[in-house]
C-alpha cells in the first residue's frame, strides 16, 4: 500500500531543543526510511527587512547564511537516521512565508512543526504556526511541547 506522506518539511529553530524534541520523532514516524524524503528547514530573519540591517556590513549575512548551513548539517548528522533520506534547507525571510514557500517549491506532502512553547516566545510557534495552518496547502501537523498545559 503506498504511503500517505512521502515527503516531510520539518521546520526547526537550531538554537531551541523544544522546536524539534518532540517534532522530529512525529516527522521520523511519517516518513519511512525505504520510501520517504524528510526536508528539514530553519528560517534566518530577513536583516535587511529591519533597522537591524543597517549595522551590519554588506557580507555579513552571507556570512551568516553560511554558518547555519553548516549547523544544519551538523544537526542532521547528529538527529537523523543515516537511512532516510534528509535534506537540509536554510531559508531567509519571515518565518512563515518561508515554511509556506518552501512546502510548494519542495512539493512535500506534509509539514511537521513544534507548537508554542514559552522560551521560543513567538519565533517557530505561536502567531507562525497559526499562519502555516491556515495557509499551506499541505496537511500540518503540529506537535505539541512537553510543557502545553
Amino acid at each position: 500500500e503506498t504511503p500517505m506522506f512521502k515527503t516531510v518539511l520539518l521546520p526547526i529553530d537550531l538554537s531551541t531543543p523544544s522546536s524539534w524534541d518532540r517534532a522530529l520523532p512525529a516527522a521520523l514516524r511519517l516518513c519511512q526510511p525505504e520510501w520517504g524524503v524528510l526536508h528539514v528547514a530553519t528560517v534566518v530573519p530577513d536583516f535587511g527587512m529591519s533597522v537591524v540591517g543597517s549595522y551590519f556590513d554588506s557580507g555579513f549575512e552571507k556570512k551568516a547564511l553560511h554558518e547555519i548551513g553548516e549547523k544544519m548539517a551538523a544537526w542532521v548528522r547528529e538527529n537523523v537516521p543515516g537511512d532516510l533520506e534528509v535534506h537540509p534547507h536554510v531559508l531567509h525571510g519571515r518565518v512563515y512565508d518561508e515554511i509556506i514557500n518552501a512546502a510548494d517549491r519542495l512539493e512535500v506532502d506534509a509539514i511537521v512543526m513544534a507548537s508554542h512553547t514559552p522560551e521560543l516566545s513567538d519565533y517557530l510557534l505561536g502567531p507562525n504556526a497559526a499562519r502555516v495552518v491556515r495557509h499551506a496547502k499541505q496537511s500540518v501537523f503540529v506537535v505539541r511541547g512537553t510543557d502545553a498545559s
